[in-house]
């Protein structure tokens, strides 16, 4: 199996009036088997005092939306995968606790999840002291066919910026994320977030050796 510009997936999104459960979503709250947790990473407060803290729910992909896309196989084509990271800085929070910096990420800040199927999910709710959501709103996902040419949110394909391809060679963008107005996003300036794997490893599905590098100029 070699690797090119075919199945490389563009994301686009737009706001929905519903929770869109058990579809594919940006934002919003993951539906998830109960044998999922939501994802945490380790903080310390301003009083020296470890907790918890949430990584943000980027998005779900039901992955029988994508097959189309990947006549590869490099995504499973049933199931639901998962994206995590620590955001709450880049969207506007410059006094969280939780800041991972530019370049590679450690691995506790950020995580990618994957149910087999899409059966027997409930979805997983966080929300502030207050009782209020602590999510953004969730958006509608559209697939549509990409090249490496292209930036902007999508699955698959190698990083759009050259500085990521020659820093971590060979790796595949599994999802490149880039910023957005429309939600605060930001990744300092001229920035875009990666979710990297390994040919080799997206095959074998190991989903937790993927790495996360954030690019800025």
């Amino acid at each position: 199996m070699t690797h090119g510009h075919k199945g490389i997936i563009s994301i686009q999104t737009k706001p929905a009036n519903n929770p869109l459960f058990g579809q594919s979503k940006w934002w919003g709250e993951p539906d998830m088997p109960e044998e999922l947790d939501w994802p945490e990473v380790k903080a310390i407060d301003e009083s020296g005092n470890e907790f918890l803290d949430p990584l943000t729910f980027v998005c779900q992909i039901r992955c029988e939306d994508i097959a189309s896309f990947d006549p590869e196989g490099w995504l499973p084509h049933k199931g639901m995968l998962y994206f995590f990271a620590a955001l709450d800085y880049f969207l506007g929070d410059i006094d969280t606790p939780t800041y991972p910096g530019i370049g590679q990420w450690r691995q506790n800040y950020f995580r990618v999840l994957f149910s087999p199927n899409c059966e027997q999910l409930h979805t997983h709710h966080l929300n502030y002291p207050d009782g209020t959501s602590a999510t953004l709103p969730a958006e509608a996902i559209t697939f549509l066919p990409s090249s490496e040419a292209d930036d902007g949110n999508r699955l698959l394909g190698y990083p759009y910026i050259e500085d990521v391809r020659e820093n971590m060679p060979d790796m595949i963008s599994l999802l490149q994320i880039e910023e957005n107005d429309h939600w605060n996003l930001t990744f300092h300036d001229c920035g875009m977030l990666y979710f990297l794997i390994h040919p080799k490893q997206l095959l074998a599905r190991k989903w937790n050796q993927t790495c996360c590098y954030l690019y800025s100029l």
